[in-house]
């Protein structure tokens, strides 16, 4: 026993040496000191007793964990000055974005012995007084961000020896002086608008466009515009060119303006039937609003209101300049995955015809975001302006049930096998179940569909796009694909009801078990109503038509498969009385695994063959449902 407990002992001291030696520790210390002597109104799950490379929120390490080589904090609510002696001790360094936050005060001269920074972004905050007026320490800068605060004098020459600057942007300050000739041939980006500048733009910054400069009294016009010839110099060309060879100038110019027209035409054309495949959250000009709206508001409307225990860092910038690619356009608004620069990934969802008001949609997102359940996607975050109202979740890699459903069938496709239909079937009910059970009892889904569940880690359906319903204006007629869904007095009505999300989820039953879309067309072009066809089929006498063909190479689950199909079709009885609730679709269905527990899934008893009455009931084997 002494010898297991010596040896116990010496295990433990080894991982907690290991787990020390790959841990930061001098700059874990440093930023828990920055935390803890900053106020910030969002919470960071910064523990001296966790990883700070693997857990903590917006640190990133190098690839052994012995530094810390990027902090990304923007939108945390920092407020007031930075904590001296506290980030100038990351020594090693590279990215720091401290951006839309409150930071107050003259710029931090502690960032100026950081020596290997390479990007600094402290945009849309309200630091004041002068730039420093040495930057040659960051000799590796390549990107510098100070635009949105209140920095006034003089623009540092200095800034000329960052012979690495890529992106300079020191937009909407009250800087003043003359523009210095910033000679840096790396330099792609350059924004120095909206301030107090005089005099001219520099010969070696005339390849930037005039915009990178208005909003200062400089004459732009005269800075970009050739110098003027001298009085003599129109009469030396006048002499050299004839009537002829000027009109032949002219002819030549105007057909090389055609082809460049036709070209532009292409063009055009070719990257308006592109825009369907990737897309940016907004256009140009929606961006440049939105950053406005942000720099005038940035304490009501700039803020993306994240919800407890979310680890994500962005601001709306982020989401801006984000790659980001078409998942869907459905019922209430476009969901996109958008990459941020930081190699998180999410899902946005931008609605559309919001007719509450920030109040009642902020009530409404809090009520969705205080939903916690394996089998409901999480609302993590969440953005309320005049013009723009987005919703961020979780990104699932593995696309909607509906996607995985009815992908394009080939000798490439994975089939979606059984015990995976049956997961998928089981979690969703199971995370309507706790949706209907917040809010008192009464709280609506309003939009299940095959297209907002996804598949969790533990690949058990989730669902998503809750709560909208009561936010969007009834007006708007549905899609076809989306009446498939509707329970007939939603249709009628346009008001959701804990019964009609029932009837929905019914549907999305029939949708796993047959393969087929809620609303289809025939070969003949007829509409065919999926809960139509099953009625009809069953009505008939039970063929395997109704069953997904690439169920039928799985053996021995007909039992399975009958007895979900009379449970779907008891969700999508016409009347909203004569649907079981919720709770009891999930007792009946975990009942049916039950049955087999110790079995083959499906395995019935010999001789027993599964057929449906016109009514949908089993015999020839135990009813599950009655």
């Amino acid at each position: 026993m002494g010898i297991k407990l010596i040896f116990s002992a010496i295990l433990v001291y080894v991982t907690l040496f290991l787990l020390a030696k790959a841990e930061p520790v001098e700059d874990k210390r440093a930023l828990l000191d920055f935390i803890g002597n900053i106020y910030h109104s969002r919470s960071l799950n910064w523990d001296e007793r966790t990883s700070a490379c693997h857990n903590w929120t917006g640190v990133t390490c190098n690839h052994d964990n012995s530094r810390v080589i990027a902090v990304r904090l923007p939108a945390i609510g920092f407020k007031g000055r930075i904590p001296t002696n506290t980030l100038s001790r990351l020594s090693a360094l590279q990215i720091l974005s401290l951006r839309s936050n409150a930071l107050s005060g003259p710029f931090p001269p502690d960032l100026l012995r950081l020596g290997n920074l390479m990007s600094l972004y402290l945009q849309f905050n309200n630091f004041q007084g002068p730039l420093p007026s040495d930057f040659s320490v960051w000799e590796n800068l390549s990107v510098l961000n100070l635009s949105n605060n209140s920095f006034n004098g003089s623009i540092p020459s200095s800034i000329s020896n960052l012979t690495h600057l890529i992106a300079l942007d020191l937009a909407n300050n009250s800087l003043s002086g003359d523009v210095p000739d910033f000679n840096i041939p790396s330099l792609q980006l350059l924004d120095l608008s909206n301030n107090n500048l005089t005099g001219s733009v520099p010969q070696s910054l005339h390849r930037f466009p005039s915009s990178s400069f208005s909003g200062n009294n400089i004459s732009v016009q005269n800075s970009f515009s050739p110098v003027p010839p001298s009085s003599a110099t129109p009469k030396k060309h006048s002499s050299k060119f004839s009537r002829s060879a000027i009109l032949g100038i002219v002819i030549g110019s105007s057909v090389l303006a055609f082809v460049l027209i036709a070209l532009l035409l292409v063009v055009t054309n070719r990257k308006k039937k592109n825009d369907d495949k990737s897309t940016t959250l907004t256009t140009q000009k929606k961006e440049k609003s939105t950053k406005k709206m942000v720099s005038e508001n940035l304490d009501t409307n700039g803020r993306i209101t994240f919800f407890e225990g979310c680890n994500l860092v962005f601001d709306l910038e982020d989401l801006l300049r984000a790659s980001a690619e078409v998942l869907g356009k459905g019922t209430f608004g476009t969901t996109y995955k958008a990459a941020l620069e930081d190699a998180t990934t999410v899902a946005v969802k931008r609605l559309r015809e919001v007719i509450v008001g920030r109040k009642e949609f902020e009530q409404q997102m809090e009520v969705v975001g205080s939903i916690r359940h394996e089998n409901v996607a999480p609302l993590r975050a969440y953005y309320y302006s005049k013009d723009e109202k987005l919703m961020v979740y979780d990104y699932y890699n593995q696309g909607s049930v509906s996607a995985l459903i009815h992908a394009k069938r080939g000798d490439n496709r994975i089939p979606l096998d059984w015990e995976t239909r049956l997961r998928i079937a089981i979690g969703a009910a199971k995370g309507i179940a706790r949706i209907h059970s917040q809010n008192g009892g009464k709280l609506v889904h309003g939009n299940i569909k095959a297209s907002n569940i996804f598949l969790n880690s533990q690949h058990h359906g989730c669902i998503s796009d809750l709560g909208l319903a009561t936010l969007m204006s009834p007006i708007a007629p549905p899609v076809m694909r989306t009446t498939g869904y509707r329970a007939p007095e939603v249709t009628d009505t346009r008001k959701s009801s804990q019964p009609s999300d029932v009837y929905s989820f019914g549907v999305v039953l029939l949708e796993l078990l047959t393969g087929k879309s809620p609303v289809h067309t025939s070969g003949g072009e007829e509409v065919i109503h999926l809960v139509r066809w099953v009625h009809s089929v069953v009505r008939e006498e039970w063929t395997g038509e109704v069953f997904d063909v690439e169920l039928l190479r799985y053996p021995n689950i007909e039992e399975e498969m009958v007895a979900m199909l009379q449970i779907g079709m008891s969700c999508v009885a016409r009347m909203p009385d004569q649907r079981p609730k919720i709770g009891e679709v999930v007792k009946m269905m975990e009942e049916i695994r039950s049955v087999n527990i110790g079995n083959t899934p499906g395995t019935r008893s010999p001789g027993s063959t599964p057929t449906l009455t016109p009514h949908g009931g089993e015999i020839g084997s135990s009813s599950v449902v009655n």
